[in-house]
C-alpha cells in the first residue's frame, strides 16, 4: 500500500537537465516554490498508456487547467533526460514540463519506487499524480496497489475535476480535409478563429473519400466532428461556433 503525503513537502532533490545542449542542475525549489504545479508521474517513457493517454490528456487540458490557478504541469519519470526530451518531442507536448528523475531519487522520496524488474525496466515510478502547492502536497490520486499498471485517478480530467468541477473542458474536433481545398481552408479558419484544437485527417495518407462516405454519409470534405457527433462541412462549422459564440 502506497502511503498518501498530502500535507508534506515535496522531496528536495537536484535534478540533471540537458537544454540545448548543455547541462543544467534544477532543483525542486525551483520548481515548486511560490507555485501552483500539477504533477503526474509514470512508469516510462515513449509505454503504451503514458504515450497513448496520460501525457496527451494533460497537454490538452494544460490551458484549462492553468486557467484555474496551476502555474505549471510537471511529467516526471525515472528515465534520462536525453530519453525525456526526445519523448516530449515526439508528443508534441509543449504545454508540459517533462522533469528526468534519472536515479529515482524524487520518486524514492516520494514512496514510490517499485521495481519492475519483470519487465526488464529496473526500478520505475508508479503512476500518480499529484498537486503541489508552494512545495506543499496538497492532493494525491495514486493509482491502486494492484499487478500491473492501473490508470484510473492520475489522468487529467480527475485532477481538473478537483482543481474545478465546474470547468469548461475543451472540445474534441476531427476535421477530415485533403490538400488545395478552399473549403477546407475556410473551416480550420472558422474553428482557429473561434480558438478550437483540432485533429485534422487529410485524404491521401492512408485515408480514401470511402472513410468519409462510411461516416457521414458525404462524398466531400471538409467534413467535421465535435466532441464524437457529427457537424457537417464548412458552412455547419461556421453556424455552430458563431452560435456558440453569440
Amino acid at each position: 500500500m502506497f502511503k498518501n503525503l498530502e500535507g508534506k513537502q515535496v522531496p528536495q532533490v537536484t535534478f540533471r537537465i540537458r537544454e540545448s545542449g548543455e547541462w543544467r542542475d534544477v532543483t525542486s525549489d525551483e520548481l515548486f516554490s511560490n507555485k501552483t504545479v500539477v504533477v503526474f508521474s509514470l512508469p516510462g517513457a515513449f509505454t503504451p498508456t503514458c504515450s497513448g493517454s496520460h501525457v496527451p490528456r494533460f497537454n490538452e487540458l494544460a490551458g484549462v487547467l492553468k486557467s484555474n490557478g496551476v502555474d505549471d504541469i510537471i511529467c516526471m519519470s525515472v528515465n534520462d533526460t536525453f530519453v525525456m526530451n526526445e519523448w516530449k518531442k515526439t508528443q508534441q507536448a509543449d504545454n508540459i514540463t517533462f522533469i528526468p528523475d534519472g536515479n529515482g531519487a524524487f520518486t524514492e522520496g516520494m514512496g514510490m519506487l517499485v521495481d519492475k524488474n519483470d519487465l526488464g525496466f529496473g526500478k520505475r515510478s508508479w503512476r500518480y499524480s499529484m498537486l503541489v502547492k508552494d512545495g506543499v502536497i496538497e492532493k494525491m490520486f495514486i493509482e491502486p496497489d494492484v499487478p500491473g499498471d492501473p490508470f484510473e485517478v492520475s489522468d487529467a480530467d480527475t485532477m481538473l475535476d478537483y482543481i474545478n468541477p465546474n470547468a469548461v473542458k475543451p472540445d474534441d474536433v476531427v476535421i477530415f480535409t485533403k490538400a488545395g481545398c478552399p473549403f477546407c481552408a475556410r473551416a480550420k479558419g472558422i474553428l482557429r478563429d473561434a480558438g478550437v484544437d483540432f485533429e485534422e485527417i487529410q485524404l491521401g495518407q492512408g485515408v480514401t473519400i470511402r472513410a468519409v462516405r462510411a461516416v457521414t454519409g458525404e462524398n466531400s470534405v471538409p467534413q467535421v466532428f465535435v466532441n464524437g457527433e457529427y457537424l457537417g462541412d464548412s458552412t455547419a462549422v461556421a453556424d455552430h461556433f458563431q452560435k456558440k459564440a453569440g
